[in-house]
């Protein structure tokens, strides 16, 4: 498992989805990502991404998206000025060949474990991992995308162009469907068990785009929910951690205001 030691304070953000959209939305997403790194950059604040910036990021050998270019030179700006941003890739985002690294992101396709403030924070996606003693399988298809075979077949069978339409084409579907989701249970549970059964005071993560802080006795849950749709993150300052969101309008983070559960 990958450790990582961050001082705070800390940014966790995720599910931007970025190329998802309309035109004039993935622009909306991205100038706000954009003013939100440089409000990052301006007040010392490490940014922590876990999955899905992207909606359809997949890179070719002398191929690079053009998704996003803006936003990943402001992101190497903020990463030469601050370190590196450290980066899971989500079920959406999972074709980095080194790009990612080369702008200057820490790039890790698993959970990870951060300790800050004596606190034990498990950092994931949320879509599933391969080590079986978290008993979070990815659903089969996920596994299908990620498979060295596939990726060898597909960037054999398809040229960049139509394989970033197909991509795109099934993201929209996929996201569809994760969005559908009536609730947040099946990750609440998860995240209550491996808190009771495990060191972390804190599981962080995303991918099922509702936005919740679950307080139970023995540690805390939280789910970033969506920056494309909420643009909510989770905050850590002060030795503690709140769920926020990004006001474009007032260039400032402020507490979202969401249901948080008391569980014993």
């Amino acid at each position: 498992m990958d450790e990582l030691t961050l001082s705070p304070p800390i940014l966790f953000l995720s599910d931007a989805h970025l190329g998802g959209f309309s035109d004039a939305e993935n622009k909306r997403i991205e100038s706000d990502l954009i003013q939100l790194i440089d409000y990052c950059r301006h007040h010392e604040i490490r940014i922590a991404v876990l999955g899905d910036l992207f909606d359809y990021w997949m890179e070719f050998p002398g191929h690079i998206p053009s998704l996003g270019r803006r936003l990943l030179d402001r992101f190497e700006e903020y990463n030469r000025a601050l370190g590196p941003t450290f980066y899971i890739t989500g079920n959406h985002d999972n074709w980095t060949f080194g790009h990612l690294a080369d702008r200057g992101f820490r790039v890790v396709s698993e959970q990870v474990e951060l300790t800050v403030d004596e606190k034990k924070i498990l950092l994931l996606h949320g879509d599933g991992l391969a080590d079986p003693r978290f008993e979070l399988q990815r659903p089969l298809v996920h596994r299908i995308l990620r498979h060295p075979q596939f990726i060898r077949l597909y960037r054999s069978l398809f040229s960049p162009a139509w394989a970033l339409r197909l991509m795109k084409s099934f993201s929209k579907w996929n996201r569809k469907i994760g969005s559908d989701e009536e609730d947040g249970a099946p990750l609440t549970r998860w995240a209550k068990r491996q808190l009771k059964n495990s060191e972390y005071d804190l599981v962080i993560c995303g991918h099922d785009h509702i936005p919740r802080m679950k307080q139970f006795a023995f540690g805390s849950y939280i789910n970033l929910g969506t920056f494309y749709q909420h643009r909510t993150m989770a905050y850590y300052n002060n030795r503690s951690i709140d769920l926020v969101s990004w006001d474009a309008g007032a260039q400032m983070l402020q507490l979202f205001d969401s249901t948080n559960t008391i569980d014993e």
